[in-house]
């Protein structure tokens, strides 16, 4: 018996952003800001915590899988039949911090996850930015 290996996409954002690395990390980490700018979440940056994230349009499972304080990120994100992981990492930059942002693991058969993530994930950043302009 011979397996196929199941072809994956990913997204892929990145900015850079007038911010230092650990401000940006608190955006990142912290359940009342991320619920500002992503969604209601009870995120804790632990490896090994269970999470959700919520919306209206329903709920993503997550774990929390890496943690390097301003620097990276990863958690699964898992809803419906979606099984991917979001890895973030920060870079201080003379400016700020260049943030990238990856969600890896959208199956060929995934085009609806696929396309929102591509619309979605922007539009979060730009949540994203709106959030760290008005933190102290």
């Amino acid at each position: 018996m011979t397996e196929t290996a199941t072809a994956t996409r990913t997204v892929t954002v990145e900015r850079d952003l007038p911010h230092p690395p650990a401000k940006v990390w608190r955006a990142l980490t912290e359940s009342h800001l991320i619920e500002d700018w992503l969604m209601k979440t009870d995120f804790r940056p632990v490896p090994g915590h269970v999470f959700e994230m919520t919306a209206d349009w329903g709920t993503v499972r997550c774990e929390v899988i890496e943690v390097a304080p301003q620097s990276a990120l990863a958690y699964s994100w898992n809803a419906g039949d979606l099984a991917s992981t979001v890895h973030w990492t920060l870079t201080e930059t003379p400016t700020g911090t260049r943030l990238k942002m990856e969600q890896t693991g959208f199956r060929d058969d995934q085009p609806m996850y696929y396309g929102g993530a591509k619309q979605g994930w922007p539009r979060f950043f730009d949540a994203l930015e709106t959030v760290l302009d008005r933190m102290e």
